[in-house]
């Protein structure tokens, strides 16, 4: 089953409204420069949520092709939970997917595996995209192996996710995210393919050959090519270097350097 690669910008806490909307114009402009073929890469982008709104605005009205979602959500649909943000919301905005346990939050929020399969579960509720991130620290991978971790996490966080449920898995070892170390090609199809073997097992085999993986952790222009290369690395979740439209232009446009 053909996969269209997914490249995602997780923009984090950068970028007020203002600065959003001038981002993607300019982003937009170079791939456009550079006659980039919308349909061979789907193109995410991942604001703050109190600039959701005017990223979304300028997409519908200049018919841009990007997609884009939302950093983290609540487990919960409505009440009182100050300072929380239900899927609710974001599916009014637009939002087709949402990140969902990255290590930032599980490590300054103190998010549990549990805490992640419920903001999954919240995320299908409304018809959201999780992007489910998994990855292991330095000392987690030298105790456990390279794809423990991983594995361990995925599984919690698909319990009680249907079949037929649309959903996206990010690899970010946590020892390669902002460090400037990234992870070998190898390194990433061995975890990435271990994790669709998670996939096949909880959800079958029809939905691991129709999800994408990810990988994410110090992904830059001049490396994306060599992971995209590995049969299961379907995209990146791209950090730091999203920030900059022409360098994450550049990472969009990896296909010119896969044959090389």
């Amino acid at each position: 089953m053909a996969r269209t690669p997914l490249i995602a910008g997780n923009w984090k806490m950068n970028l007020d409204h203002l600065q959003a909307v001038a981002y993607v114009q300019k982003l937009h402009w170079t791939l456009k420069d550079a006659a980039h073929d919308d349909a061979s890469v789907e193109v995410a982008v991942f604001p703050p949520y109190t600039s959701i709104r005017s990223v979304q605005t300028l997409l519908d009205a200049d018919k841009i092709p990007f997609a884009h979602g939302a950093q983290d959500l609540s487990m919960h649909d409505a009440g009182a939970y100050t300072g929380e943000v239900s899927g609710a919301f974001l599916a009014k905005l637009g939002c087709a997917y949402v990140i969902i346990g990255h290590s930032e939050r599980r490590e300054y929020h103190h998010e549990t595996d549990e805490i992640v399969a419920a903001k999954v579960q919240a995320a299908l509720r409304h018809g959201l995209v999780p992007v489910i991130c998994v990855g292991e620290t330095l000392e987690q991978r030298e105790e456990s192996g390279p794809t423990a971790v991983s594995v361990a996490q995925l599984q919690v966080a698909l319990e009680g996710v249907p079949a037929d449920a649309d959903i996206v898995v990010a690899y970010e070892p946590v020892w390669a995210i902002g460090t400037g170390q990234v992870a070998s090609p190898e390194q990433a199809q061995e975890v990435c393919a271990a994790v669709r073997q998670v996939v096949a097992d909880k959800l079958g085999a029809d939905a691991a050959a129709r999800t994408r993986i990810l990988y994410g952790g110090s992904v830059k222009s001049g490396n994306i090519a060599s992971f995209m290369r590995e049969p299961d690395v379907d995209g990146a979740l791209v950090g730091g270097a999203s920030l900059v439209a022409e360098e994450f232009a550049a990472i969009i446009r990896y296909q010119k350097h896969v044959g090389v």
